[in-house]
């Protein structure tokens, strides 16, 4: 048996994996796929490259087959044969439970339910409310037609936590305030006409007489909450504190069913939205997108009946095309924020049979100012479907420690497991990464160096002359010009043969694209010596496409990017990776070299920071760089600031806990620096044959503790039974 079989996935999709040499599941597979097949709301965190793509599209995948299936069938859940908090009479941004007994808003308005069982008869009714979580809450009795927000007509009788009664939005005191872990015990009198409330068990007396206008008229439990979590108990199980005699459970007695929950009020079968999908997936990137629309595509190909059908809506693809595809139904949708938005806002998509919502890379959407955009789609899709089945949710994120996306899981999800399986970030063992330290006091190469890199501008109205008169000018420009050469350096010196070239900005990447192109054809005379292509936000959706199609089939050697182009991309085997500057932040030093050593295979990530401050572009103008040629200093009005590598340097290194090796000006990385000489890109060998210069190095060290470890023995002996053992003996 397969392990993914142990987990409940179907005999198709194990069949597509094992096609893929998927053997084991990653560690984040191992808890999230069964967690998400029970239903729950899942919010997790793994290292780069770990799996989390295939763990939240698999069960994915399978549900909404079953889903499709169900539907094909004519399956659907009936009325609730219980009572229970009525999924159909409540207000849109209050969520209930699975099982109908607690219901919770995090909306900072009113929101209402009632329950799916009234009474008439007279006769006397009894139910509990435990009030499970901080916020405001109403607590009580009401008819159908009564307004949800509890007490505000002469429909509903409520008691509020404030110690406060509400009928026909009259406030009056009454009792005693009330919250969190206090249960409120909840009397109808039908035979005196009253309602009546205790406060763990303690009885507070008459709150109201029902008005004559309703005598006769259903009356259902209710409740009105802001902020708050509210659970029930009906009667199925053993009240908390047990009501006077007399009274029964509301579950116990004769009722009458909501017109809510009636089945002439459902269809068993209702008719599918074909614009609305099942499964809605938001990527921060068009790549990404793709990428997953890619994986599904791969782990559906055996399951076919019936079909599920995906489509990725992103921006700079056909808007005509992916109008038609959603006309002609899809059932998972996986796209960016921008183009899911316009598509929403003009009603082409609908979000009404949306039953699975994906956030993936949450903290790279939420920095990238989509907020807003996760909270409207969100509030359109409804919460309850009419089969009992609640909004599930998804959310991954390379840390779950991060402030904004902690805040998100809090509004957006319902109880949501955590499995953060990356903890503190450390480098994998198949990653090697060393620093070069660029001195242009020391390295005066950029004295007179031809053939230079075209720079980013800032220091085109300064005197950047090695003798010139401003030196800390020169020293910025002369960083410039070296890594643009220690980047060929290293391309040769290390025979690289593929690797990611990351930049700090888009003209940075045009500038090394450009450069490596000449340095080929020009002064190499070799085309294919330094293939590269560009991947940033500036290039057109077609061509950043077909640059990362070209790298990914080996067609080119190098891809240039930035560290937002890059984030999430899976590309397996990558022998190498450079950072021509060191990231600012240290989360994306972890990102970057999380590129290479993917899949068990051994990666080298190279980093050049310079020992002097580098003045770069800083845009904070309203064109965000567009056509800005302010080379003054941010304080100054302007649109650039000093960078300063060795602090980021240093704050890397202590965010890992680690020293970063450094390599001097030959670029080499010594053989037995890393256990041995290593093939970048190449699986690890676990023979150990990597270890035979090791032996060589440390066998005078054995041979010395083999000597003192004979004559120890040799001492010992001698000790002991020298009477009997000459020492030639021994």
């Amino acid at each position: 048996m397969s392990a993914f079989s142990q987990f409940g996935v179907i005999p198709e999709i194990v069949q597509a994996i094992e096609e893929m040499d998927w053997l084991l599941p990653t560690d984040v597979q191992a808890e999230a796929i069964p967690l998400i097949l029970g239903g729950g709301d899942v919010l997790m965190a793994a290292e780069t490259g770990s799996g989390k793509t295939g763990a939240f599209c698999l069960p994915i995948l399978q549900i909404v087959q079953e889903t499709l299936l169900n539907q094909l069938e004519g399956k659907s859940q009936h009325a609730p044969q219980k009572c229970m908090l009525n999924y159909w009479d409540r207000e849109e941004k209050i969520a209930i439970s699975r099982d109908g007994l607690v219901c919770q808003s995090r909306d900072r308005n009113w929101q209402g339910c009632r329950s799916t069982w009234g009474v008439v008869e007279e006769g006397r009714y009894y139910f509990e409310a435990t009030i499970t979580d901080e916020g405001l809450c109403r607590i009580g009795w009401s008819t159908l037609n009564g307004r949800l927000e509890l007490g505000k007509d002469e429909m509903g009788y409520g008691f509020g936590g404030t110690g406060k009664k509400s009928y026909n939005s009259q406030f009056e005191d009454y009792g005693e305030k009330f919250g969190k872990n206090d249960t409120l015990g909840c009397y109808l009198d039908l035979y005196s006409k009253e309602i009546s409330y205790s406060k763990n068990g303690k009885d507070l007396g008459i709150a109201f007489r029902i008005d004559k206008d309703i005598i006769g008229v259903p009356l259902y439990a209710a409740c009105t909450i802001k902020n708050a979590e509210l659970s029930f108990n009906f009667g199925d199980k053993q009240f908390l504190s047990d009501p006077p005699e007399g009274y029964k459970g509301l579950s116990k007695c004769n009722h009458v069913s909501s017109k809510f929950t009636e089945f002439s009020q459902i269809s068993s079968n209702p008719k599918k939205n074909k614009r609305s999908p099942i499964c809605l997936i938001l990527e921060p990137s068009r790549e990404l997108a793709h990428q997953t629309i890619d994986q599904i595509m791969l782990f559906k190909r055996h399951m076919t009946h019936p079909e599920v059908k995906e489509l990725a809506i992103v921006g700079g693809d056909p808007a005509k095309m992916q109008v038609e595809k959603l006309n002609q139904g899809v059932d998972i949708v996986c796209g960016t924020p921008g183009r899911l938005e316009d598509l929403i806002s003009s009603g082409v998509l609908c979000l009404d049979q949306v039953k699975f919502l994906v956030l993936d890379e949450a903290d790279g959407l939420l920095s990238q100012g989509h907020g807003e955009v996760i909270d409207k789609i969100n509030n359109n899709i409804p919460k309850i479907h009419t089969d009992g089945q609640r909004l599930q949710m998804i959310v991954c994120s390379a840390t779950l420690h991060n402030f904004e996306v902690k805040k998100l899981a809090q509004r957006l999800m319902y109880f949501p497991t955590w499995v953060d399986l990356k903890g503190q970030d450390s480098v994998p063992e198949t990653v090697h990464h060393v620093v070069y330290r660029v001195d242009p006091k020391k390295d005066i190469s950029w004295h007179n160096m031809k053939n230079t890199i075209r720079t980013d501008g800032v220091h085109i109205h300064d005197d950047t002359n090695p003798s010139g008169t401003q030196p800390a000018e020169a020293l910025s420009e002369a960083i410039k010009l070296i890594k643009g050469d220690l980047v060929v350096k290293a391309i040769k010196n290390l025979k690289m043969d593929q690797g990611i070239i990351f930049c700090r900005t888009k003209l940075d990447c045009d500038n090394m694209e450009r450069y490596l192109g000449y340095r080929g054809t020009k002064i190499e005379k070799n085309p294919t010596l330094f293939t590269c292509v560009c991947l940033h936000a500036d290039r057109r959706p077609q061509e950043r496409k077909k640059n990362l199609e070209l790298f990914k089939a080996n067609k080119v050697k190098f891809l240039i990017c930035t560290d937002v182009a890059a984030r999430g991309i899976d590309m397996k085997g990558i022998p190498y990776v450079i950072n021509v500057m060191m990231p600012d932040d240290k989360m994306n030093y972890v990102h970057r070299i999380g590129r290479v050593g993917r899949a068990e295979r051994m990666g080298l990530a190279i980093s050049f920071a310079s020992k002097v401050p580098e003045k770069v572009w800083y845009h904070t103008c309203v064109s965000r760089g567009k056509n800005c040629y302010n080379t003054n200093l941010k304080d100054e009005g302007g649109c650039c600031i000093w960078y300063d590598e060795e602090q980021y340097l240093g704050d890397i290194e202590e965010h890992l806990g680690v020293t970063i090796p450094e390599i001097d000006s030959n670029l080499y990385v010594p053989e037995n620096e890393f256990d041995g000489k290593v093939a970048y890109g190449v699986k690890r060998e676990t023979s150990g044959s990597c270890y035979q210069g090791h032996v060589d190095i440390v066998r005078p060290s054995l041979d010395k503790l083999t000597r003192l470890e004979k004559e120890a023995q040799r001492s010992f002996l001698k000790n002991k039974i020298s009477s009997n053992i000459r020492d030639t003996n021994i």
